[in-house]
């Protein structure tokens, strides 16, 4: 039986493989560029021209990436037998989602999604590990 866990956020996914007692972890890197807006006023005078920022064309360009980056793990992952999603923020929750709404096989063999903050690859590994013993 194969088991995945996969530590992830915004930049990188860490793909622990659990297989007859042997253990493999892979490096997915997002690629997907931080958006720093910068706006305000394009005059020093009040009541100035003022430069429009366009949040919808940022938020659709990293939504874009982040599909692209959900799919690379996806294809890392599409042989495990149970998967478990941890890591910080919010990106294993959108990951979880795009599981249930484009890879439904692999939406069935996810276990959990659980929080944790930034880890090293040895207590990734160990969470991994531990994770599987308990459940």
């Amino acid at each position: 039986m194969k088991k995945v866990g996969v530590w992830i956020d915004k930049n990188k996914a860490q793909i622990v493989k659990l297989e007859d007692g042997l253990e493999s972890v892979k490096i997915v890197e997002s690629n997907i560029e931080h958006f720093h807006v910068k706006g305000g006023s394009g005059s020093r005078f009040k009541g100035g021209p003022q430069d429009v920022i366009q949040d919808s064309k940022y938020l659709e360009r990293e939504n874009q990436q982040l599909k692209k980056y959900f799919k690379t793990i996806a294809e890392n992952i599409k042989d495990a037998d149970a998967i478990v999603l941890f890591g910080p923020a919010q990106t294993n929750e959108k990951f979880s989602k795009e599981l249930q709404e484009r890879y439904t096989t692999l939406a069935t063999k996810l276990k959990a999604i659980k929080k944790a903050d930034s880890m090293s690859d040895n207590e990734v590994k160990a969470w991994v590990r531990d994770f599987f013993i308990k459940h």
